[in-house]
């Protein structure tokens, strides 16, 4: 597959997954009734969104290494909570792992060639 295809696979996983952070902690299965606080996670999502939109390498980069709080907070509360907040929790480690192997798989697409390379030397 090509590069543009893994940033579009990255861009809509990492949209999913800032709706469903909201979701889940402001109306789903907040884990206080009315909201919880931790809804700001999704915030933290925002700071790469508009990076991956436009294809920076950097972003990428980095957001896969940032991806892993958010599937090891899934993997907590997928074994530990139960009904649809678990649900929810395996959704999140979905969405994290899927945007995880995108953004691997669009920087090894995008890496430029050893021409590249030589001529901007």
């Amino acid at each position: 597959m090509s590069a543009v295809r893994y940033q579009l696979i990255a861009s809509a996983s990492l949209i999913a997954l800032i709706f469903l952070c909201l979701g889940w902690e402001l109306w789903w299965a907040p884990l206080k009734p009315g909201g919880s606080w931790l809804a700001l996670k999704a915030v933290f999502l925002l700071a790469p969104l508009f990076g991956i939109l436009r294809g920076k390498r950097y972003t990428y980069q980095w957001l896969s290494l940032f991806l892993q709080f958010y599937l090891l907070e899934g993997l907590t509360r997928a074994t530990t909570e139960h009904g649809l907040a678990q649900q929810l929790a395996v959704g999140e480690v979905a969405l994290s792992t899927l945007l995880f192997a995108s953004c691997i798989l669009y920087l090894r697409a995008s890496r430029p060639t050893q021409s590249e390379k030589s001529a901007i030397r």
